[in-house]
């Protein structure tokens, strides 16, 4: 039986009865999927974390029309899923629930399960219809609006890097070839070997984003030994990237599974091999949908320069987005093929903020700081927020940096070094809340803090090995 997605309008500028045909043709599209007996219903935190409820398949129709509630704390829990211990949503509130409405994107199947089942994304309201802004949706969402107050629509590509790795060990090691059955050892970097030893997995992949309308494009083998990148094609519809990210995520974590590894989207599952990125492409139309950034040549726009000029000042301030993790930070070190400076360039891939090369019709902009480990809404929302500062105060930005931007750090402004630093910068923020509701601002500070004092809790076995019988 097809389990392809039916086509359907996009959510964004639909009427309540254009939303009913939408409801009516997915409830259709289940019925027909008679294997199909449970569904998961689910919200995205503020990590990246889908979380949610399982449901019988004959409870779609009223998860559909809004019926299902959720509390509204869900979206700020911490990465192992515990309450905010300094949560107003919790103690002042009595942890109240929110309505949980659909967000257009479909009834989303799944394969990679014991029995077939389906994902219903939704997003959080207040009780009185309006969205809740811890929501990291609707922060994008909000974003996306002042792009269109302005008559201009963001253009989105996403590329995701991670890891396969062997499930049967605590620290990771990298997979057996299912060819070979050998380990992998070395960096096959663009391997067409390395692509071949993984093509059932990579095809299960590719058949799952179809399933779920996710526009996968080109795969790659990555730097380190069992990595993987996988780009999306781009799309007018920055909350669509953004979905269609985090449900990769989850996908790829699923079949690998199916197929006895495990992924990661570890920033840095490895000390001594190459970290994990989520890269960022972007540019902008206008209403006749010419590309604003494209000036006919290499160099682009005033407004695209306004646009970069806005990434690059809000950029420190802006890293615990991009960097949400304790491990995050290792990925960010000098010399780690990650950005850990403030510059831009052309084509330039040591700069946190790329122009990449080719007809000026496609010029855009690349954004290369976020690790995988990154919440796809946030990030999108810190760098088209972040672009649109520059755009709104006509920015102008530092001069484009020419060679190895890892050679001229001491001329440069730094990244945060650290998770802690990070956290207070995006707690103080000139700009913070000229992008994020205070909501959002306060619950991300909170989650981050409370997350940070467990890890100061642990001792790690590298400690004990250096100092325990040394100092």
């Amino acid at each position: 039986m097809d389990q392809t997605l039916p086509t359907l309008p996009p959510q964004r500028g639909q009427n309540p009865g254009q939303m009913d045909l939408d409801h009516a043709a997915h409830l259709d599209w289940l019925n027909a999927q008679t294997d199909i007996e449970n569904i998961f219903a689910c919200i995205c935190d503020l990590n990246g974390t889908l979380r949610g409820k399982r449901v019988d398949a004959n409870q779609a129709a009223k998860i559909l029309k809004g019926s299902i509630r959720m509390p509204l704390s869900l979206a700020g829990l911490d990465i192992w899923g515990e309450d905010i211990e300094v949560s107003a949503l919790v103690f002042e509130t009595g942890d109240a629930d929110g309505i949980c409405q659909y967000t257009g994107r479909g009834i989303l199947p799944i394969n990679w399960t014991s029995r077939p089942t389906a994902l219903i994304p939704l997003s959080l309201y207040n009780e009185d219809g309006r969205p809740f802004m811890g929501d990291p949706r609707h922060a994008l969402d909000a974003v996306v609006k002042r792009y269109a107050d302005k008559g201009l629509t963001p253009v989105v590509a996403t590329e995701l890097e991670f890891y396969l790795v062997d499930p049967t060990e605590t620290i990771p090691q990298p997979p057996l070839s299912p060819v070979t059955g050998k380990r992998l050892d070395s960096d096959g970097a663009l391997s067409l070997d390395e692509l071949e030893h993984f093509d059932e997995f990579l095809n299960d992949v590719y058949e799952a984003c179809h399933m779920q309308g996710i526009p996968a494009d080109s795969a790659i083998s990555e730097n380190g030994a069992g990595q993987f990148e996988i780009n999306m094609r781009h799309v007018g519809d920055a909350l669509r990237a953004a979905d269609d990210a985090v449900l990769f995520k989850r996908l790829v974590r699923g079949i690998a599974r199916k197929h006895g590894f495990a992924a990661t989207f570890m920033a840095k599952p490895y000390g001594d091999r190459a970290g994990s990125g989520f890269h960022v492409h972007f540019s902008l139309e206008d209403a006749e949908g010419r590309n604003v950034f494209d000036n006919g040549g290499e160099e682009g726009t005033p407004i695209m320069m306004h646009a970069v000029a806005g990434l690059l000042h809000t950029m420190q301030e802006n890293a615990l987005v991009f960097a949400p993790h304790e491990n995050s930070f290792r990925r960010l070190l000098p010399g780690t093929h990650a950005p850990s400076s403030v510059a831009w360039g052309y084509e330039n891939r040591t700069v946190a903020v790329r122009i990449p090369g080719g007809d000026s019709r496609a010029r855009r902009i690349e954004h290369r700081v976020a690790g995988a480990d990154a919440n796809p809404y946030l990030v999108l929302a810190s760098i088209l927020g972040g672009a649109l500062l520059g755009i709104e105060g006509a920015w102008e930005p530092t001069k484009a940096l020419v060679g190895d931007a890892y050679a001229q750090e001491k001329e440069l402004a730094h990244l945060p070094l650290d998770w802690a630093t990070a956290i207070q910068a995006f707690k103080n923020g000139a700009h913070i809340q000229s992008i994020y509701a205070p909501r959002l601002q306060r619950m991300l500070v909170d989650c981050k803090r409370q997350e940070q004092h467990r890890f100061n809790r642990h001792v790690t076995e590298f400690e004990y090995d250096t100092y325990l019988e040394t100092v």
